[in-house]
């Protein structure tokens, strides 16, 4: 009989639980239960809804009962940066306040006052947003200071799940590399850093590696869903997750996990702490066994996701696709990475202003704002895949786009035209892949994570575009 995992994999917009199982040497998924993510307006404050998401994963976990997969284990992956803060009950400090927020604005003047951004990234090597968790930190040290006085846990939103699951507060490497308060070269908490910056020490949890065994559920839970399981810490960070699931094993690529946001880049072996990747803004977040992910975040589908609910959710990403192909020529572009499409109030407005206050002609259909969007991120991804380049001294012949965004067809074939890169699409639940791998990694049903990936490619499959 099979043994079956169970991804718990939460993006910025939806959930997903995702069963995985070997089946004659290729991994079989089945998707068990999803639900919409999103943030809430709450006190003024952009928030995630933490406590209505923990019972969707109950949902889940009840109907893998009900349809008689009962999983060996299970691991939580989601976004990376926010977090958490626990008092000594255990009971959550403040609202679930969501990166998109602006009360970090201003705060990153507020961390340079006391080390030099150039400084921070030569520690840390993670690349400026200013809704990292550094800034996250001081936005509450400035604004709601007794929540740090009454503070014993910082728990990043992964490890928060974990906790809620198994009793047990853990915090795992990949997540914990997106703050901005980690050493690379040691893979341990800067508590040098934590001290200059009067945040204090006890908050920060030891750090675990993927594929630790983190504990069985509550008992509670155990009553409710009718049975326990082990909690693995898969690479909890969805990017880490996704870029283990890329189905090749040579060096000749560049990745990008497509979602609401694109992360393009390469694994590497150690971080690059430098200057002239300080100036690319270039990150140097952790990955699977130690490994880096070297990238650079970019706005990615959020924009189209976002445009698409302003006009009704009437159509499909492929219509749009569609529209945006018929109306190819349009000539405007905008910054994909520009802050003002971060949280605008109204995304359609604020690309067609940017295209007034850069005087170039004004997108009005859903279709001309489709193209606007993608082929600014296509010509977004050709710039990285140059600075890439430059900074590893080597050309690359492909670009693996994996999740979600590699079933956009159209910016596929932009970015393969403009990059003059083949693209190699797919596998779509490229997180949720990495996150059941990482599990069987752990169980020894690979023997390394070369294996796995030929295994996922054998499994999944990629579409080429040229």
């Amino acid at each position: 009989m099979a043994a079956y995992y169970l991804a718990v994999d939460i993006g910025a917009s939806s959930g997903r639980l995702i069963l995985g199982h070997l089946e004659q040497g290729r991994m079989e998924l089945e998707e068990v239960w999803r639900f919409d993510n999103g943030m809430v307006k709450k006190d003024g404050e952009l928030c995630w809804e933490f406590d209505r998401l923990y019972r969707e994963i109950i949902s889940g976990l009840k109907k893998c009962r009900e349809i008689g997969k009962i999983p060996v284990s299970m691991g939580v992956d989601t976004w990376g940066v926010d977090y958490v803060l626990l008092d000594q009950d255990g009971q959550m400090l403040g609202n679930a306040v969501g990166y998109r927020d602006r009360r970090t604005d201003g705060m990153d003047e507020e961390v340079y006052k006391i080390i030099p951004h150039e400084a921070l990234y030569a520690r840390t090597g993670i690349q400026k947003a200013i809704f990292n968790t550094v800034y996250q930190l001081m936005a509450v040290k400035q604004k709601y200071p007794q929540y740090l006085e009454q503070a014993e846990t910082l728990l990043h939103v992964p490890d928060y799940f974990h906790y809620l699951l198994t009793g047990e507060k853990t915090c795992e490497y990949t997540e914990a590399t997106t703050g901005q308060l980690i050493d690379p070269q040691t893979g341990d908490w800067d508590y040098e850093l934590i001290d200059m910056l009067g945040y204090p020490r006890k908050i920060f949890q030891k750090l675990i590696m993927p594929g630790t065994v983190i504990g069985h559920l509550r008992q509670e839970i155990q009553d409710e869903i009718g049975f326990d399981l082990e909690v693995v810490a898969p690479a909890t960070h969805d990017t880490a997750s996704a870029v283990l699931a890329v189905p090749a094993n040579d060096e000749d690529f560049i990745y990008i996990s497509s979602g609401t946001w694109s992360l393009m880049g390469l694994e590497r072996e150690t971080a690059d702490c430098s200057m002239r990747s300080f100036r690319h803004n270039l990150t140097n977040e952790g990955g699977y066994a130690g490994r880096f992910c070297y990238l650079k975040n970019i706005m990615g589908l959020w924009m189209i996701q976002s445009v698409r609910h302003e006009f009704g959710d009437k159509y499909s990403f492929g219509e749009i696709c569609d529209m945006a192909a018929k109306v190819k020529d349009f000539p405007s572009r905008v910054d994909a990475n520009d802050d003002c499409f971060l949280a605008p109030e109204n995304m359609t407005e604020e690309v067609q202003n940017y295209c007034r206050r850069s005087g170039q002609p004004v997108p009005e259909t859903l279709g001309e704002l489709a193209t606007v969007i993608y082929t600014s991120l296509a010509e977004y991804y050709a710039r990285t895949a140059q600075e890439l380049e430059e900074m590893t001294g080597r050309t690359y012949s492909r670009i693996h786009i994996v999740g979600g965004g590699s079933n956009a067809a159209y910016l596929n074939e932009l970015t393969a035209r403009i990059t003059g890169k083949e693209v190699h699409a797919g596998p779509g639940e490229a997180t949720a892949i990495g996150n059941i791998t990482a599990q069987m990694l752990r169980a020894g049903e690979f023997t390394s994570v070369e294996e796995a990936r030929t295994v996922i490619h054998e499994s999944f499959g990629v579409k080429i575009y040229c």
